[in-house]
């Protein structure tokens, strides 16, 4: 497995490289992006950007899983999503963050579906998964949107800057499907005419 490059309408989904390092210091080091994370430091220090970067292709390589930047053609870097992974169980748990310069304007939702479509196809996943605290609903609307159904509430699952967080997760199965792949041009124009909240 290698980290791929994938396109969608509006978007670049690409390696990092060390000199998006800058960028994904300022995105997130803001405290409203690592507050719905759960595992964004904060503050985001010098030389930690370039530290995950560093990571990306060894845990690639050791099928862990997948990062990539979100990219724009008008902004560069506007974020990252990732596929961490279960080989032995065909099973993935997506993750993403959006620098709050671009937040609601359906950029998770094009982005996801296109790994997702990937993931299944190019890895033959057979889960992917996701989870969310629960008081961010915006993010419970992005994975709904890429076909995932709601699983339930894990409550005071995390403890995240001092206070337990509960966690709604999704999740979609090979065979939940759409005959379309959900990276195919005609659902990633779809995506591009989703919500702008997102």
């Amino acid at each position: 497995m290698s980290i791929p490059t994938l396109r969608t309408p509006r978007l670049v989904l690409r390696p990092f490289t060390l000199d998006d390092a800058p960028v994904v210091q300022h995105l997130a080091g803001a405290y409203e992006v690592a507050s719905t994370t759960l595992n964004m430091p904060h503050p985001y220090e010098d030389g930690m950007a370039e530290a995950w970067i560093k990571t990306h292709e060894a845990a690639c390589d050791a099928g862990e899983g997948v990062v990539l930047a979100m990219t724009s053609k008008d902004d560069g870097v506007i974020g990252a999503l990732g596929l961490s992974l279960t080989p032995a169980h065909r099973r993935g748990e997506l993750g993403y963050w959006i620098g709050r310069p671009y937040w609601n304007r359906g950029y998770a939702t094009e982005a996801g579906k296109a790994l997702l479509g990937w993931a299944f196809d190019a890895l033959e996943l057979n889960r992917i998964q996701a989870q969310h605290f629960t008081r961010n609903p915006a993010s419970g609307r992005v994975v709904h949107k890429i076909g995932m159904e709601f699983e339930g509430i894990r409550r005071q699952h995390f403890l995240r800057f001092g206070e337990f967080e509960d966690v709604t997760v999704y999740a979609i199965l090979r065979s939940d499907r759409p005959r379309s792949s959900p990276h195919s041009p005609e659902q990633n124009r779809v995506a591009a005419g989703g919500d702008p909240r997102e």
